[in-house]
């Protein structure tokens, strides 16, 4: 006969367990785990002692308000003469006595979350159990060790901005180990509505990242649920903040549990990206942001983009947009719903554009099928696709209401970027998402997949015009503050002379590409060019006019139009260019060491031609500023050219490669982001 353990007391080891599972930097006063790999606990009999074969406990593992075998939410076991990672199991590693030492092991494929472990009749344990990118039997398994560095446990990192041509660099503290991160991202899962309308079904979905991969998309916009961003891109930012304002995930996190789970206001692409990002990697799934430039937004599905603009060369309504940058995720993952090629990365869009099975999410399709034009695989390929794909055609509506076909374009899907693994230096991976394309028509194998995702589109043929020419360039002097020109380049390759009219305009324009007002126009009306001749067009861009119309991207779209007098055929460039704010330069003064007051000495020089009001310096950092957002103002304004300095106090609580991210506001020049690495020592 088999004598039960009488259970007196217990010790969960969480510093050792924590530690050994990389989830210490949550905190090692509870138990937190990763499936498919085995932790320790210590039984203290009340009395008797654990004798090998006479002695039994059982044990009953449950996650959820109602917990079924059936459904993987509840788990019955007893004591293992060894423990198989494969399942859930227990087996005894201390030698006889009146002290029983445990080694127990998830199921690699438990749905992750709170759980309660049942010891016998002697008591119930309560601990988390999370993925584990480490255990080769988990979905989320990642080889590399570096890589798993970067993508679950690194606490900050870059994203990208600006325009294509000059990739912004901004800091962002994803914080997922912050103190009630963790606690907020579970939340946030048992809001869901697949929860609230059918817990039992949901808590076992939580094996599958997949199935919470899409959850997530759905729950960092609030657009169908009590998610946690409301998006705005127009107007003002009455009752929040702009979406500029955040320099990470926490304070949004924790602002969305303060608000009894009420939308913080705002978000734009790159925050719920960033969002997203810090969920994930908090409860251990691989995850990156991305950011695609000049990303299409197809919205009847079509995989063309129609755009129409005015004699002016402005857009007019009724054009699908082409955003600047637009962000999303990418989470890794196996796919065991598809071949075997669509395993790796996973692209999700947490941003609210358009609906999926009736809700608001996009997501996770392999991006190995975006290149590939596997377009009926889920979720959302097409979408997907479009946005670093799709022709673009532009029709100019003409004053007297006819319309002309200007030029078919091949150019959304620029220079698809991440941070890399170890540095902050950008990586391009246009190369993951498609294949690469000539300049004027696409590569075989990129036009071939167009073909084979959209066989029954009839593509509009691009118009050429042999003879003309027309491209815009800028210099590399064009900061904010600054006056400068730009330029409309035509060339003559033909072997008449050539009579044209060029309309040459300037605007502000959001990354989203909402137009502002004009900062500069030019209309030549007899513009002559000799054969072979080339002519190079200025335009002055006075920060006296562009300064009071720039939004917070900094952004100004330029459009050359140019019309041959003889034939009327039409020409349109596009270009968009991203005005530099200034350097925040960041020293850090004292030996930075854990748990010691460091002083971060933070400068800005002024480069507008007019004081700053109402100056402000803020910084937070993971393990550097207690989960903070930490602000000094000055006293005083800040003339052209002269310095604003501050001097701010932080206390490091971890050692390792930290990230100190700092930004900048006043009445005029607001929202500047700067960073600094700091590596903290024991």
């Amino acid at each position: 006969m088999s004598e039960a353990l009488d259970i007196e007391r217990w010790n969960l080891e969480c510093e050792f367990n924590n530690t050994d599972h990389r989830t210490d930097l949550n905190g090692v006063d509870r138990l937190i785990v990763r499936r498919g790999q085995k932790f320790t606990i210590s039984l203290y009999l009340r009395s008797g002692r654990f004798q090998p074969g006479v002695s039994s406990l059982d044990f009953v593992a449950e996650t959820g308000p109602k917990p079924y075998e059936q459904y993987g939410t509840r788990a019955s076991f007893g004591l293992s003469a060894s423990i198989d990672t494969s399942r859930w199991s227990a087996t005894v590693t201390s030698p006889p006595g009146d002290m029983v030492a445990l080694s127990l092991c998830a199921a690699p494929d438990a749905p992750i979350g709170r759980y309660t472990l049942t010891l016998g009749q002697s008591g119930k344990i309560e601990f988390i159990v999370l993925f584990n990118p480490w255990c080769s039997g988990d979905a989320v398994y990642m080889e590399d060790e570096r890589s798993l560095e970067e993508y679950v446990l690194s606490q900050d990192g870059i994203i990208f901005q600006g325009s294509y041509t000059l990739p912004i660099s901004m800091p962002w503290n994803f914080g997922q180990f912050e103190s009630g991160i963790l606690d907020t991202c579970l939340r946030i899962l048992d809001m869901n509505p697949k929860c609230l309308r059918n817990p039992g079904k949901d808590y076992s979905g939580r094996r599958n990242p997949i199935y919470v991969s899409r959850v997530l998309s759905a729950m960092v916009n609030c657009n169908d649920d009590k998610g946690v961003l409301l998006g705005k891109w127009t107007d003002g930012y009455e009752g929040g903040v702009s979406p500029m304002f955040w320099k990470g995930s926490v304070e949004i996190l924790r602002n969305w549990v303060k608000q009894s789970c009420m939308p913080v206001r705002y978000g734009q692409c790159w925050v719920f990206a960033a969002v997203a990002c810090t969920i994930s990697r908090a409860l251990g799934i691989p995850c990156r942001v991305i950011t695609n430039f000049l990303s299409a937004h197809d919205s009847n599905s079509n995989l063309v983009i129609e755009r129409f603009i005015n004699e002016k060369g402005d857009p007019v309504n009724g054009s699908e947009m082409i955003w600047n940058y637009h962000c999303w995720v990418e989470s890794w993952m196996t796919r065991p719903d598809f071949k075997s090629d669509f395993q790796g990365w996973q692209a999700s869009d947490p941003t609210p554009q358009e609906k999926s099975e009736g809700v608001y999410c996009c997501g996770p399709i392999p991006v190995r099928a975006i290149k590939e034009g596997e377009l009926t695989l889920n979720y959302d390929a097409p979408f997907v696709f479009a946005e670093v794909n799709a022709d673009v055609v532009t029709i100019m509506k003409k004053n007297d209401g006819s319309i002309s076909k200007l030029t078919t374009t091949t150019f959304v899907g620029q220079k698809i970027s991440t941070k890399r693994v170890g540095s902050d230096d950008r990586e391009d991976i246009t190369h993951l998402y498609k294949y690469p394309r000539s300049v004027q028509e696409g590569s075989y194998e990129e036009r071939e997949t167009f073909k084979k995702a959209n066989n029954k589109n009839k593509l509009l043929q691009q118009q050429q015009n042999e003879g003309l020419h027309l491209t815009i360039k800028v210099t590399s002097d064009m900061r904010k503050g600054c006056d400068f020109d730009v330029f409309a380049l035509i060339t003559n390759s033909t072997q008449s002379e050539k009579k044209c009219r060029l309309v040459f305009g300037s605007c502000a324009v959001t990354y989203s590409g909402r137009m502002g007002n004009n900062c500069g126009f030019k209309d030549l009306l007899n513009v002559e060019l000799s054969p072979g001749a080339e002519r190079r067009v200025p335009l002055r861009l006075n920060y006296s006019k562009y300064g009071k119309q720039l939004t917070e991207d900094n952004l100004i779209r330029l459009a050359a139009l140019l019309i041959d007098s003889s034939t009327s055929q039409t020409i349109l460039a596009v270009r968009t260019i991203v005005l530099e704010n200034p350097e925040i330069k960041v020293r850090i003064l004292g030996e930075p060491k854990e748990n010691r007051k460091l002083a971060a000495e933070i400068t800005l020089k002024n480069p507008l031609p007019e004081q700053l009001e109402n100056c402000c310096f803020s910084m937070e950092g993971s393990n550097l500023t207690a989960g903070q957002v930490i602000s000094e103002s000055l006293g005083s304004s800040v003339g052209p050219g002269e310095d604003a300095k501050v001097k701010i106090y932080f206390t490091p609580t971890q050692s390792g490669l930290r990230k100190l991210v700092v930004s900048f506001n006043s009445n005029t020049l607001c929202h500047v982001k700067g960073y600094r690495n700091i590596i903290i020592g024991k």
